[in-house]
C-alpha cells in the first residue's frame, strides 16, 4: 500500500526500503503462482522431481503433445520460480501488460517468440513458452553476460543498432524516399541502404517465422540511445514476409513515448492494432502477398 501525506514521516529510510522489498516480494510471489498455474505444474515438486532423481536429466526427452515437459524445461521452470520468488525487483511491465502477451501465448505455445531486450523478466517469458523457441536480442554485451550468468538456459544474441533517438524524426521523413526501405521491397538481411533495417542479425532470426515479437528494447529514453525505431520497422518487415500461414503478433512497450507511438502508427498500422493496455500495444500483422509500396 502506498503512503501519502504525513504518513511518510513516520518511516525511516531502512523501514521504507523494507516496505518496498515487501511490496516487491508480494508482487513476485503472486507472479510465481501465476506462472505455475499457467503451466499447470502446481502439483509438481519444484526441487525433488522424481524424474530428475532417476537420472532423466542425462536423457532429455522432447516436449510431447500430451503436455509433459523435458528435464531441461523443468529445470528452467524451477529456476524461473525460484528467481521470481526471491528477486527484489518488480518487472517493468505491469501485470495487466504482461497478461496481454500471455493471452496470446496460451493459444500459440509452443511457438516462435522473438524478444527485443533482455532483462530480469526474460526467465518468465521463456518459461511461458515451454517446448517453443524463445530468443532475445540485446545491444549491450556486458548485460547479456550478466543475465546469462544467472540464467544460462536463456538464448540471447548481441546485436548492433545503426540509429539514435535523436535521428528518429529525420529517419521517418527520409524513409519514403529510400526504395530499400519501402514495403514493396521490405527486406532486412544485408540491407545497407535502409538505416532502419536490422541488416546484420544472426541467420536464425531471418530464417524463422516468428509467431510473437515483443519489443521492450533497446534503450530509448535519451537522445544518444539507439531507440526502438529499427526494432519496430524490422518487426513489421518480418511479419509481412512471413512464409507460413497466420498473422504475427507484435507487442510494443512504452507507447507513451513519441518515437514508439509514431513508428508503430507508420509501420505496424492502426488498422492492425488489437488493443492498448497501459503502455503496451498489441498488433496483429498478416503476411502480405501483394507488392503494396506502403506499410499502412
Amino acid at each position: 500500500m502506498e503512503t501519502t501525506g504525513n504518513t511518510k514521516s513516520h518511516f525511516s529510510p531502512d523501514q521504507k526500503r523494507r516496505l518496498l522489498g515487501e511490496k516487491a516480494a508480494v508482487f513476485l510471489f503472486g507472479g510465481t503462482l501465476f506462472l505455475a498455474v499457467y503451466l499447470g505444474i502446481t502439483g509438481t515438486p519444484l526441487f525433488c522431481n522424481s524424474r530428475q532423481q532417476s537420472g532423466l536429466s542425462s536423457q532429455v526427452q522432447a516436449f510431447s503433445t500430451e503436455g509433459s515437459y523435458s528435464a531441461e524445461t523443468m529445470l528452467q521452470l524451477n529456476a524461473a520460480i525460484v528467481h521470481y520468488a526471491t528477486y527484489p525487483q518488480v518487472p517493468l511491465l505491469s501485470r495487466d501488460e504482461i497478461q496481454v502477451a500471455v493471452d496470446v501465448l496460451k493459444a500459440k505455445s509452443p511457438c516462435n517468440f522473438l524478444i527485443f531486450g533482455l532483462g530480469h523478466d526474460s526467465l518468465m517469458w521463456a518459461s511461458l513458452n515451454p517446448g517453443g523457441t524463445t530468443l532475445f536480442l540485446e545491444e549491450e554485451p556486458k548485460w547479456v553476460d550478466k543475465i546469462l550468468k544467472d540464467a544460462p538456459h536463456l538464448r540471447a544474441h548481441v546485436i548492433k543498432y545503426r540509429t539514435k533517438v535523436s535521428e528518429a524524426d529525420d529517419l521517418l521523413k527520409e524513409y519514403p524516399n529510400q526504395p530499400e526501405c519501402s514495403a514493396q521491397k521490405a527486406f532486412l538481411r544485408g540491407n545497407e541502404r535502409c538505416k532502419l533495417a536490422l541488416n546484420m542479425l544472426q541467420e536464425e532470426v531471418y530464417n524463422q517465422d516468428w509467431d510473437l515479437i515483443l519489443i521492450d528494447g533497446p534503450i530509448g529514453f535519451f537522445p544518444e540511445a539507439p531507440g526502438r525505431m529499427s526494432a519496430i520497422y524490422s518487426a513489421a518487415v518480418m511479419a509481412r514476409n512471413r512464409k507460413g500461414s497466420g498473422a504475427t503478433h507484435v507487442f510494443v512497450h512504452n507507447l507513451d513515448r513519441k518515437e514508439e507511438k509514431t513508428y508503430t502508427e507508420t509501420f505496424l498500422c492502426n488498422k492492425n492494432r488489437v488493443k492498448i493496455v497501459g503502455k503496451l500495444g498489441h498488433f496483429e500483422i498478416p503476411p502480405v502477398a501483394d507488392s503494396n509500396p506502403h506499410f499502412c
